[in-house]
């Protein structure tokens, strides 16, 4: 009977010719034994493409600031003037009162237009095509010039004598005029705005709400509404933007808004760029402080559609530096790299 040979010791790593790995052996650098070592992806293009357009931005900051036609110190004398801040004051104030006015009415147009009452879908349907196909300028100038359709109104008895007469003149001052124009144009696009964000609702919750005895208006108010809010701010953020630009065209009515303040300015002094720029520079002010509120009013909405809230731009920011100083510590200590 043949007896088994003795095993074979096992080989020296130290005899093995260099250069040559054993099936057991990695390279030190990857992240296993016998395999190939990590390279992050090189993003050529990527880098490249940042800086020229970091170069490009450089290149037109520095053509701005070191233009001497802009006149930066005529712009900071005029920034803060009362007759600015009193033309600011009435483009907030104007933006504020056309948008809440316009999206009121806009919710009732919208419930008119959903409504399985063929009169007030027809009615709704018919406003909202006719102040979408007019332009805003020419509403403007129709309500301006309302005194000669109707040079007086009045409140009596139908067919009966009138119980008090006003001139329409007198009734109608350029910046009621501005703010009805604005808000019966503001209207039918908000009323757009608010069916598109109830039509997004799932009807489900509709079904769901009326199971359980809740009336139309509840349902509107409780369930529908809220869910349609995640849709609706968005594009209500761009309207109160788009509205508070569009207020400069109340301009041609003589109303003194902050484009209007700034042109009675500059027809004095004849500093045209620099008071330019000075309205331009509180419109850019005051959309960033509104685009600032949007974004934490669509975070507020977003709750309960997805496990988390996005992270706010300050926590954002925070990560960036705690991971710098996270990546300064390593580099600095004794063993980093």
């Amino acid at each position: 009977m043949p007896t088994p040979s003795p095993a074979a010791p096992p080989a020296d790593p130290a005899d093995a010719p260099a250069g040559a790995a054993g099936p057991g052996t990695g390279t030190g650098t990857g992240p296993g034994p016998g395999l190939p070592p990590i390279v992050p992806r090189r993003r050529t293009g990527r880098r490249l493409s940042a800086a020229a357009a970091l170069l490009v931005f450089a290149m037109v900051l520095s053509s701005v600031v070191r233009n001497d036609a802009f006149q930066w110190d005529v712009v900071g004398r005029y920034f803060t003037t009362a007759a600015v801040l009193d033309g600011l004051l009435l483009t907030l104030w104007l933006t504020g009162a056309v948008m809440v006015l316009g999206f009121l009415f806009g919710t009732v147009l919208a419930v008119m237009r959903l409504s399985a009452n063929p009169v007030l879908r027809t009615l709704s349907w018919g406003y909202v095509w006719i102040f979408r196909s007019t332009p805003l300028l020419v509403q403007l100038l129709f309500w301006f010039n309302i005194g000669a359709l109707y040079p007086t109104l009045g409140l009596g008895i139908p067919y009966g004598p009138e119980l008090f007469t006003v001139k329409t003149v007198n009734l109608l001052a350029p910046t009621l005029t501005a703010v009805i124009g604005l808000t019966l144009h503001e209207t039918a696009y908000a009323s757009e705005v608010v069916r598109g964000g109830i039509l997004s609702v799932d009807p489900g919750q509709t079904e769901a709400a009326q199971a359980l005895g809740l009336g139309r208006v509840r349902t509107l108010r409780r369930i529908v509404v809220p869910q349609a809010m995640r849709s609706i701010v968005p594009t209500a953020g761009n309207m109160l933007i788009g509205t508070l630009k569009g207020t400069s065209i109340v301009s041609v009515l003589a109303v003194h808004d902050l484009l209007y303040s700034v042109q009675l300015v500059y027809n004095q002094n004849y500093q045209v760029i620099p008071l330019l720029m000075v309205a331009t520079l509180w419109y850019i002010a005051v959309t960033t402080v509104l685009s600032a509120g949007q974004y934490y009013i669509e975070r507020y909405y977003a709750r309960g559609t997805s496990r988390g809230l996005p992270p706010t731009p300050p926590q954002r920011l925070r990560v960036r530096l705690a991971a710098v100083r996270v990546r300064l510590h390593t580099a600095t200590s004794p063993g980093g790299r």
